[in-house]
């Protein structure tokens, strides 16, 4: 059996910059710090930062008054950031650069008095955050294609969450052009998972199986997941090497393997150890040298003297 690694996979500037900011929040503040949502969607990081002394909240009136909160990648409403302010507490915004961007342009068209849709999974964390930002209409692209009972001369807008399937992305905006056709469109879904589902469509042709490594409620880990499927072969989301079953892979000859962007690269090699290949090959993508800098509170060097 031989294993194929594809890339890139694994972690994205804005899952790092995320991660780094409650390691450093622990570091300069001291436990605990408190994380408001998974500061990624990935358990295996939950936990880790947790050992360290971080508490994952879902609420801000769960943290502890005038403690220190990280906010999670995916960008929170601005209800949270007034909730978190009555509480007296410091807040860490670690919510993505390219998330901030779609609140930003949300914000935008509202102010030219455009009427917005907002293109995403209905109860994700990101969907949740954007949406508080102005009024929006959304619809999920996973299901029927629903249109606002607008005129189709209103001035609409089209925005997107940052980690949907490229495929059904295009066609929705595409239908939403054959009802709305001057509607501008801001197709905010990120670099990282524009690389990373580009690359699974590749690997998924070259191989007989595709196991996506990470978590279940990880919205960019379910698209490379379906991403694999439409190509014609049997894909799995696992999170780890315990999850791999024999009857997926007893017959195979070549295993494809990808990793979401908030999914660390220790679980791919525990993986493929768990699977004993006898070769272990890689198709290469794009190369990705994107970095973000920390959140304004935390650029300043740490005193280690102290």
């Amino acid at each position: 059996m031989e294993v194929v690694l594809c890339s890139p996979r694994g972690f994205c500037a804005g899952v790092v910059r995320a991660i780094q900011s409650v390691e450093v929040c622990l570091k300069r503040f001291g436990p605990p710090v408190y994380v408001k949502h998974q500061i990624v969607h990935n358990p295996f990081v939950v936990a880790d930062l947790e050992s360290k002394g971080a508490v994952t909240v879902e609420e801000p009136e769960e943290v502890r008054e005038g403690s220190v909160v990280v906010f999670s990648a995916h960008g929170s409403p601005p209800e949270d950031y007034e909730r978190a302010r009555k509480r007296n507490l410091k807040v860490i915004d670690a919510t993505c650069p390219l998330v901030t961007k779609v609140h930003n342009e949300a914000r935008r068209y509202a102010s030219q008095g455009r009427r917005t849709i907002l293109l995403g999974h209905r109860g994700h964390q990101e969907v949740r955050g954007t949406m508080g930002q102005a009024p929006l209409f959304l619809i999920d692209v996973r299901e029927r294609l629903t249109m606002p009972n607008w005129d189709s001369s209103t001035p609409v807008a089209v925005l997107t969450q940052t980690t949907l399937s490229l495929d059904d992305t295009a066609q929705a905006i595409e239908g939403i052009r054959g009802r709305f056709p001057n509607a501008v469109v801001h197709n905010g879904i990120c670099y990282a998972t524009t690389n990373r589902q580009r690359a699974v469509k590749e690997l998924a042709r070259e191989v007989d199986l595709v196991l996506v490594i990470g978590a279940q409620n990880s919205s960019n880990c379910n698209r490379l997941r379906e991403v694999a499927e439409a190509q014609g072969v049997s894909a799995y989301l696992i999170n780890g090497p315990s999850e791999v079953r024999e009857e997926w892979h007893k017959a195979a000859r070549r295993i494809g393997i990808t990793s979401g962007a908030s999914t660390p690269e220790v679980l791919v090699d525990s993986v493929v150890k768990e699977l004993n290949p006898e070769k272990v090959s890689a198709i290469e993508g794009v190369a990705e040298d994107v970095s973000f800098r920390l959140p304004r509170e935390l650029r300043a060097p740490l005193d280690l003297s102290q």
